[in-house]
């Protein structure tokens, strides 16, 4: 007597190969490329729409005259030969590029341990430390900023406790309204930045590459500088651009604690649209801003990829 097998069950057709597809569905239905391009597709339009827009607007007003009130459409180039000869507008740009490198800088080496350290060895606890790094934005920025006000104050934190020890006896008025107060503050502001995205390419790393260095017998400083750092390049460079390039043009922090002298560009883009009224040349020293953070960030890449490909 023999038993007949089932023809199918649940499970087979849960577990059945998908039955494959033809023509352009079939691609698509099979290409994880075409997929991804089909999930940012929406918003790559609208951010283009929307940011040519404003960026053909800017152009245009750029090469248009300020006449008292009104913006008389006649073709000119007077802004940018303004923007780029005025001894005023080029300080402000070298003072913002400056400020911003080195408040990068900070960022990086500040970062840099802090995340080597929650992805080799924050365990089952990475998530708490990524949600504690991330403390910082449950706040506003203008609050932010307004409490390095408080702790650099003349009556400030720092200023009562080195009273309260004996090591001053009147207040240091050189600790705020200065660009060593902008770079204080803008590197606190934006730290978890530069520590997520490094931590994203440290926590990718595998670890047999640096169990491989150890049994041919690299110690932990060459592991250290022949695996993990050139692996981690292309977060320390994506940390590099999410701070420098915003901190160019950042305007609040120079108002709170920077000063007269440690106005930026932002600050006079700001003025240009707003108590002086002069659009045109506001828009030339926006784009002027905006075309040398973009030369400055293609060869920081440029660079970056250069390095990796020569330690790798």
């Amino acid at each position: 007597m023999t038993s007949e097998a089932p023809s199918s069950t649940p499970w087979d057709a849960a577990t059945a190969a998908p039955r494959r597809r033809s023509g352009f569905g079939g691609i698509f239905y099979r290409s994880e490329t075409l997929r991804g391009y089909a999930l940012v597709l929406p918003i790559v339009l609208a951010v283009g729409i929307f940011l040519s827009i404003a960026l053909v607007n800017t152009i245009l007003t750029s090469l248009w005259v300020q006449d008292y009130m009104e913006i008389r459409p006649d073709w000119t180039i007077a802004q940018y030969v303004t923007a780029l000869t005025h001894s005023g507008y080029r300080m402000l740009f070298i003072r913002s590029l400056w400020i911003s490198g080195l408040t990068t800088l900070l960022c990086v080496i500040i970062a840099y341990p802090i995340a080597y350290f929650v992805a080799f060895y924050g365990g089952r606890r990475k998530m708490i430390w990524i949600i504690l790094l991330t403390v910082p934005f449950w706040t506003s920025y203008l609050l932010r900023v307004f409490a390095w006000k408080v702790i650099l104050g003349y009556n400030g934190v720092i200023n009562s406790g080195l009273m309260s020890l004996g090591l001053i006896d009147q207040p240091i008025e050189i600790l705020l309204y200065n660009p060593v107060a902008i770079v204080i503050t803008l590197t606190h502001a934006w730290l978890p930045f530069a520590i997520l995205p490094i931590y994203v390419s440290l926590d990718k790393i595998d670890r047999s590459y640096v169990e491989a260095a150890s049994d041919l017998g690299d110690g932990a400083v060459a592991r250290f500088l022949r695996v993990v750092l050139p692996l981690s390049l292309p977060g320390v460079v994506a940390a590099s651009l999410m701070i420098f390039i915003p901190t160019v043009g950042d305007y609040v922090t120079p108002v709170m604690v920077g000063g007269p002298d440690g106005m930026m560009i932002g600050n006079a883009i700001a003025a240009n649209f707003g108590k002086v009224s002069n659009w045109p040349l506001g828009s030339a020293l926006s784009l002027t801003s905006m075309v040398i953070v973009t030369l400055v960030s293609v060869g920081y890449m440029t660079l970056g990829r250069r390095l990796s490909e020569r330690v790798a």
